[in-house]
């Protein structure tokens, strides 16, 4: 039997200002990860492209090209989460960020410790995902889905769900812990022309609340973030 240690997590850091990426590969490295480090998107897509990172922290500010497109890029083969640096605050770039295949953002200046707690939270949700298929069943402690069966129970009895009702909650449970965006599942679950139909959602998510919440009007496990989108926390 092997005693091996397990290969470190592979960390692709994207910036184009030099005191961040040093920074990050000295605080990165000294806690066990293995560090790449890119100034700008095309380096970005190459060293992605060799390495295979386990997850990517991407400024959106490249000097070559927009974040957005290093990410579009991305998420045209990886399925690594990438958590977005940038200095824009704007709601509208949070939510085009994580509408492009973003698994969190950090608003810059950034405090090192948080950066690192949303890191090591994105590496342990892709583990948990990767698992997925091995364990259907997520269990919370008002209700059960059982993602091979396509069933909910709650408290021991079948809930029935609409088909979109079921779509809805698929996809926040497929994405457990991540902040999944408003226009991503209205493309998903209704089709590409209802990426605006916000008032869509907010209609299902209440029905969801009603039968599976054991308090819908303080929800504990299918949580709003304003004006961005929805988590489904266990």
């Amino acid at each position: 039997m092997s005693d091996a240690a397990p290969a470190p997590t592979k960390v692709l850091v994207v910036d184009d200002e030099p005191q961040i990426l040093r920074a990050l590969r000295i605080n990165l490295s000294v806690r066990g990860y293995e560090v790449t480090t890119a100034a700008n998107g095309a380096a970005a897509l190459r060293a992605a492209a060799e390495k295979h990172p386990d997850v990517v922290v991407l400024d959106l500010g490249l000097p070559d090209m927009d974040g957005i497109e290093v990410l579009a890029g991305l998420r045209g083969w990886s399925t690594a989460p990438v958590i977005v640096l940038s200095a824009r605050t704007d709601s509208s770039d949070k939510v085009e960020a994580l509408d492009a295949g973003a698994d969190d953002y950090v608003t810059k200046p950034f405090g090192m410790d948080e950066l690192l707690a949303r890191l090591r939270a994105a590496v342990r949700r892709a583990a948990a995902n990767a698992d997925t298929s091995a364990e259907p069943v997520i269990e919370t402690d008002s209700f059960t889905v059982d993602l091979a069966a396509k069933k909910v129970t709650k408290h021991g009895r079948d809930v029935h769900l609409t088909p979109t009702e079921w779509g809805m909650l698929e996809m926040l449970v497929r994405n457990r812990g991540k902040l999944v965006g408003r226009r991503e599942i209205l493309r998903e679950v209704w089709g590409p022309s209802y990426a605006t139909e916000t008032h869509y959602l907010r209609v299902y998510l209440a029905q969801l609340r009603r039968k599976l919440e054991d308090d819908p009007s303080q929800p504990k496990h299918l949580l709003t973030e304003a004006g961005m989108g929805y988590r489904f926390q266990v």
